[in-house]
């Protein structure tokens, strides 16, 4: 008998391209056809999501026809009240087998697994959720043992299946090792490692297909059953100039005028325009530099421009200008490092080619790098070179350890590599734009934001 798995992973809410994506699902879809979503369908800088709870995302998937999504990071990211906002009607199965709240407990409305029937086979679907221990547990929920949980899950549900299915969000690395070590897994739909495979890879008994991210390809695997899974085959078919489908077209369209009246109202005016530049020095992001110092109680503040899009103009500020200015799922976070690194990084920031770098890495939604912005110091520079560091009335030394507050971003290396030579790491639970919330109304900050770090002699 012959199936077919329709497959999406790491659509990051590109719902334009999904539209596309359902298209191709209901001229694909049949009767024997399982319709699955491997994880970070959902990505939270999209205001259409926060102003939903993030149960828009659920109205699309349940119109194209999905019957499972793995809960992946970005499912996760917004926190356990988010995540049961998302659960909780039942509507759609979010699966994970690994992700327990702080003591260990399955989170209400989360399901471990799945069982799918199809002209009478048994498909047992497995979810599974990436090892980002530190930042779950930041925010209520923790990750178990993935290899574990999915054995258990295998022994749990022996003889009430004939083909397993695992719903991965761990990555393709981990997922080869799964399929090189446990048995009884026939297919891994894989996502997280935003890989477009050109055909299904066999490790082993078990397929492993991927369909790269953003929701550019739609993923089609094939196969017949007869006790086992034999013939497959497998591709990544390009939707990009396939029709979008009406339905979810009008649901996009309801959900954002659901979000916009729900994340549009005025928190609070401010009496001057905080300006945004990639390259040049400028008041937003100087004071988002200034607010994590102040959360941290640190020497210095040290923020790269790229986290946000743009600035703010002087008037109303809602949480959805919020979203807009600064999406990205990162956290302030505290770091200790030598004046030297801070140095070679500061440096870097002169060179607008650094500055325009594409700004990718985990969690970063925005496009560039962006300058590096500071908070406590002063720097002397001629347009090319740093001349002097004054931190908080003194020279910097360059071997002298520092306490900074930064974003996860920067503290893990990325885009200025020297910032990765730090020690004792502390992260906290709120994003970036919720400090921005809270410290952009204060006269003070909007003030001192308009005094240049940055000093060309």
């Amino acid at each position: 008998m012959k199936f077919k798995i329709l497959h999406t992973n790491d659509v990051h809410s590109r719902f334009v391209n999904f539209a596309k994506i359902t298209t191709k699902i209901k001229e694909l879809r049949d009767e024997n056809t399982l319709i699955l979503d491997a994880g970070d369908y959902h990505d939270f800088k999209d205001v259409m999501l926060q102003g939903t709870g993030g149960t828009a995302g659920a109205d699309l998937l349940l119109e194209a026809g999905y019957e499972a999504i793995a809960i992946g990071n970005n499912e996760g990211f917004e926190g356990l009240d988010m995540l049961n906002s998302m659960v909780k009607s039942e509507r759609l199965p979010f699966l994970s087998c690994n992700l327990v709240n702080l003591n260990g407990i399955s989170i209400q409305g989360v399901k471990r697994s799945i069982i799918a029937i199809k002209s009478g086979v048994r498909f047992l679907i497995i979810g599974t959720s990436p090892n980002f221990k530190t930042f779950f547990q930041l925010l209520g929920m923790n990750t178990l043992d993935y290899k574990e949980q999915i054995q258990k899950e295998l022994t749990y549900n022996k003889g009430k299946y004939d083909v397993c299915i695992l719903l991965s969000h761990l990555g393709l690395t981990e997922d080869t090792e799964i399929a090189n070590t446990i048995d009884g897994i026939d297919i891994i739909i894989d996502g997280h490692s935003h890989k477009l495979m050109e055909e299904p890879q066999l490790v082993r008994n078990t397929v492993i297909h991927m369909s790269g991210c953003y929701g550019e390809n739609l993923g089609l695997l094939e196969f017949e059953y007869d006790g086992n899974v034999t013939n497959v085959h497998g591709v990544n078919i390009n939707v990009k100039n396939v029709e979008m489908d009406e339905n979810i077209l009008k649901l996009i369209d309801k959900n954002r005028k659901i979000a916009n009246a729900n994340l549009g109202v005025s928190l609070y005016s401010i009496d001057r325009e905080m300006w945004h530049d990639v390259v040049e020095e400028n008041p937003i992001t100087n004071l988002l530099a200034d607010a994590i110092r102040d959360v941290f109680n640190c020497d210095i503040g040290l923020i790269n421009s790229g986290i946000m899009n743009s600035g703010i103009r002087k008037g109303k500020v809602s949480f959805k200008k919020l979203i807009e200015i600064c999406p990205s799922p990162l956290n302030p976070t505290y770091m200790e490092i030598q004046g030297k690194h801070i140095k070679d990084a500061l440096q870097q920031s002169l060179d607008p080619e650094i500055c325009y770098k594409d700004g990718a890495g985990a969690g970063f939604r925005g496009r560039f790098l962006g300058r590096l912005h500071i908070s406590g110091a002063s720097i002397e520079h001629d347009g090319n070179n740093i001349h002097r560091i004054i931190v908080n009335g003194e020279e910097l030394d360059e071997e002298k350890y520092y306490s900074v507050a930064t974003s996860d971003y920067l503290q893990r290396g990325t885009g200025y590599k020297a910032l990765a030579n730090n020690i004792n790491e502390k992260y906290r639970v709120e994003y970036l734009r919720i400090v921005l919330r809270d410290y952009l109304c204060r006269d003070e900050f909007l003030e001192k934001a308009y005094v240049d770090r940055w000093v060309e002699i």
